[in-house]
């Protein structure tokens, strides 16, 4: 028997194979291997980092986070956190187990040197291998305004959450994102070793889940807040804001014998059937707004409106660092369903982060920028530039003299409705209280702009606890606004 012709058979098939297998190393070596670098949930990346000096993340002229020797062999740098707690939902963190969070994880190509746009300019690096310096990553944040927001939302809700977002309405450039319960990122860096890991895992199993912040990554009731884009639907859809609309006493919910009552008695929503619109979105008349919704706009057009501000979507910030998405009613609602959430209840969920670009429209003539954290990258070796802001329209979320109008409704807010005694502060805005079942807290929102005439901020704060928007959430709002201010 020939034994020939087999054999050359098996060589050939063993040569496809062995082309086969170097073809998907080359490719997953070559045209995979930034995305497989840059993949979310490849922790690999970050250990490699941990023997060269990792480059600073700076807000203002302070350098938040930078590189510490360990006096280890490994890891031979970790990483030191200034004021953890309160810059900790910019930062993020940076661990060996773990991973990263925040702009830790975002940049973290640049961060650790290993980005392509960096490169060693001594020819005499470059032909020894030598690796590129890492850069510095400069943020938008204002450290002044950040610390005052921190103290704010802490002193507001004791135990309990809180978040607060500023953003310039021209640019996106976001001046303060706050978030609390917080944590240290210091005690999870490379250097804690095994009682980083620990302390890692208790803070992602605590009750108040710290390592979440509460600005853009969590969803909470935003109650009369939301009541700003059931306005902007009605002037989107003919209505002005001196348009008479039904403001009842009470107003039962459709199918039901339920009635939804308003806050307070008296003036707007005193139950004489028709009031302004204005008035009724300054005193915050609940009958109004779940008419509104639930009947006369419908829940599909209040969507429509919902979604340009920003709703259902998960904006990305930066590089793998996106919002939470924050939500009006499910698809198969019913009309009390939509009433309840055209009032901020029921389905509807939001981050502060989400809510400001709803105030910065109505400051903006309808615009809004997409918002940004990073002003700009800078190169270890030689300090040049090598990413800058560009910034950017997120959306058209209304016509300009819609915007303006809306603004117009949220000056009167301060000037004669629920927040008539934040007038000290200059801003302008809508309160916001929502109930949670089941606990003896509320949902407290402020979401406006500053100044109240001339706007160039948009901003949101959330806290929980007793009593509401206006008595609680509006100050914090108006003394992180005084900060922002005196430093702009």
């Amino acid at each position: 028997m020939n034994m020939d012709k087999p054999l050359r058979r098996v060589a050939i098939f063993g040569l496809l194979l062995f082309f086969g297998l170097m073809a998907q190393v080359n490719y997953v070596q070559g045209s995979q291997a930034q995305s497989l670098r840059e993949d979310p949930i490849n922790t690999r990346k970050y250990l490699n980092t941990f023997n060269e000096p990792r480059g600073k993340i700076i807000a203002g002229p302070e350098i938040l986070v930078t590189a510490v020797e360990t006096g280890k062999a490994n890891p031979k740098y970790g990483r030191k956190y200034k004021d953890g707690e309160v810059f900790a939902p910019i930062t993020g963190y940076f661990t060996g187990s773990a991973g990263a969070g925040g702009l830790e994880r975002a940049y973290n190509d640049l961060l650790s040197g290993q980005d392509k746009r960096l490169k060693n300019q001594k020819w005499f690096d470059t032909f020894i291998g030598k690796k590129a310096k890492a850069a510095d990553i400069q943020t938008t944040i204002d450290p002044a305004a950040q610390r005052v927001a921190y103290s704010q939302l802490q002193q507001a809700s004791g135990n309990r959450k809180g978040g607060a977002v500023v953003m310039d309405i021209k640019t996106g450039a976001i001046k303060v994102m706050a978030s609390f319960p917080s944590y240290d990122p210091t005690t999870v860096a490379p250097q804690s070793g095994e009682a980083g890991v620990k302390r890692f895992d208790e803070l992602n199993n605590s009750r108040t889940k710290p390592t979440v912040d509460k600005a853009m990554s969590d969803t909470n009731f935003p109650g009369s807040s939301f009541k700003t884009v059931v306005a902007a639907s009605a002037l989107d859809n003919g209505l002005n804001k001196d348009s008479s609309v039904p403001a009842p006493s009470t107003f039962n919910l459709p199918g039901t014998s339920v009635a939804l009552p308003n806050s307070h008695e008296g003036g707007a929503c005193g139950g004489a059937g028709q009031a302004p619109l204005i008035l009724t979105f300054a005193e915050s008349c609940n009958t109004t707004y779940g008419i509104l919704g639930a009947e006369q706009l419908g829940k599909s057009k209040v969507l429509d409106t919902a979604k340009k501000f920003g709703y259902d979507q998960a904006v990305e910030v930066e590089p793998n660092m996106r919002t939470a998405k924050s939500s009006f009613v499910k698809p198969d609602a019913d009309g009390a369903q939509t009433a309840l959430a055209s009032i901020g209840q029921g389905s509807n969920s939001a981050t502060p982060l989400h809510m400001a670009m709803v105030a910065a429209a109505a400051a903006n003539n309808g615009k809004i920028m997409k918002p940004y954290l990073v002003q700009k990258v800078i190169s270890g070796d030689d300090g040049g530039t090598v990413q800058d802001a560009d910034p950017k329209q997120f959306g058209q979320a209304m016509p300009g003299d819609n915007a303006d109008q809306l603004a117009d409704m949220m000056r009167e807010v301060v000037r004669s409705g629920t927040a008539k005694s934040l007038a000290q502060f200059d801003i302008a805005g809508k309160t916001g209280t929502a109930d949670i079942d089941g606990v003896e807290f509320n949902n407290r929102w402020f979401v406006g702009f500053a100044p109240a005439d001339k706007p160039r901020y948009a901003f949101a704060v959330f806290t929980q606890g007793d009593g509401s928007g206006g008595e609680f959430a509006g100050p914090v709002a108006g003394r992180i606004m005084q900060a922002v201010r005196k430093d702009s």
